[in-house]
């Protein structure tokens, strides 16, 4: 599509009103980067769309309504639709059950953890957050690993995807912390999948799955784009920064890949008071601090470390020494450093537990499944000195069944 670069009267730049991305005043509206970012959507004039009536005719043919290969493997049932939303409005519910179906078995498959603490909840609150998951997994894996999402017609070298890598790149102040051709496909893919996201609110339904069933989830539970649409920027920040000078820096991160995530989740397990908000925040923080301390050795053989290196340079530890690995054991700043870094995170740990008794008494399992699991990893760091080179921290088989079958009787029977 053809771009106007003509100023008008408030010297920004105006684009064809026909473009599915517009960035007119968008600095206005949402300043900066997340005004580029909001303005990502999918519309039916911008993209190839199938009719859903036109699938019955090939129902019969190529096992249409599986999610479960012969073989035991996940299979797309929508894989074979080459085009990116379906002409009509309205998704068959058959069609839709469907899709819940492939995100249960995708959380089941990729999570089992995880799943198994979704797995009490009531029937529709457990769909939806399968829904959920598998949209935050298959953004991680897209950013984080080498998942190829599918979005018909769309490539790295569009016009559109182009544009925005351009403007996020500008605004960033900064180039990216990856090789060049790792980012343009890795930003793509997100583009894109941003533009499935808002198919999610909007007139157009699209033909992936995950956001059939997304699109559901967030029409039941009234569910808030922000938070969704912040994730996923929380992935694409990872493309320009591998460093963070200060906690608040890291926090912001932190929100953004975590704590939305725990926002998200409240609002299918259902809470009693506006404080739940305030305690899920702390419950990502937490759960997200914790992440970062274990995986401190595989970060920094990527060249990342997330933690803050202002605090860092208060106990003598300079980048090298978190990139020697094992060698930082010896270093004196790293235990008491360690020490800090676990009472801060406790901080958030004590305040995610208050969120527990705010909730459905049926959805507290599941978040507090996830908080003990956790809270073990922290206190198994400690017990070691910060030693997460020598070997990953985890919990063992047998911890998890005895944490999960002490947490399943105090919050499904017993009063809190």
């Amino acid at each position: 599509m053809s771009q106007d670069t003509s100023n008008d009267s408030t010297g920004k730049l105006r684009y064809d009103a026909e473009r599915s991305i517009s960035l007119v005043d968008a600095d206005v509206q949402n300043p900066g980067i997340e005004g580029v970012r909001s303005k990502v959507s999918l519309t039916r004039e911008a993209a190839r769309a199938i009719s859903i009536t036109a699938l019955e005719t090939i129902r019969e043919g190529a096992r249409f309504m599986g999610v479960v290969g012969t073989r035991g493997e996940l299979l797309n049932p929508f894989g074979h639709i080459d085009a990116a939303i379906w002409s009509e409005s309205d998704v068959p519910e058959y069609m839709i059950e469907t899709a819940y179906e492939y995100c249960e078995e995708l959380t089941r498959v990729e999570a089992g953890n995880f799943y198994h603490s979704f797995k009490y909840l009531p029937s529709e609150a457990r769909q939806a957050i399968c829904a959920y998951y598998a949209f935050c997994r298959r953004a991680d894996d897209i950013a984080d690993g080498d998942y190829v999402d599918s979005f018909p017609g769309g490539s790295s070298e569009n016009p559109e995807s182009v544009e925005y890598r351009e403007h996020i790149e500008r605004l960033t102040g900064s180039s990216p912390v990856v090789a060049r051709d790792h980012y343009d496909d890795r930003m793509s893919q997100l583009f894109y999948y941003r533009k499935k996201l808002s198919s999610a609110y909007g007139q157009v339904t699209s033909t992936d799955p995950i956001f059939i069933a997304l699109k559901d989830t967030i029409r039941r539970y009234n569910i808030p784009r922000q938070l969704l649409d912040d994730m996923i920027s929380g992935m694409e920040d990872d493309f320009h920064r591998n460093r963070y000078e200060t906690f608040e820096d890291l926090y912001s991160y932190c929100y953004r890949v975590a704590s939305t995530v725990g926002l998200v989740c409240i609002e299918i397990y259902g809470y009693s008071e506006l404080e739940a908000r305030e305690f899920s925040e702390a419950w990502g923080i937490f759960m997200q601090l914790t992440n970062i301390i274990r995986d401190v050795a595989e970060d920094a053989e990527r060249d990342r470390i997330y933690l803050p290196m202002e605090d860092l340079r208060r106990y003598g530890i300079s980048e090298d020494d978190v990139k020697s690995g094992a060698k930082l054991l010896n270093h004196p700043g790293w235990k008491p450093f360690v020490e800090e870094y676990i009472e801060k995170a406790e901080s958030y740990r004590d305040k995610a537990f208050k969120l527990l008794p705010l909730l459905d008494r049926q959805a507290r399992y599941s978040p507090a499944a996830m908080m003990a699991f956790y809270e073990s990893i922290l206190k198994k760091i400690g017990k070691k000195d910060g030693d997460v080179f020598t070997e990953r921290v985890q919990l063992s088989k047998a911890e998890k069944i005895s944490l999960a079958a002490y947490v399943y009787a105090r919050y499904r029977f017993l009063a809190l």
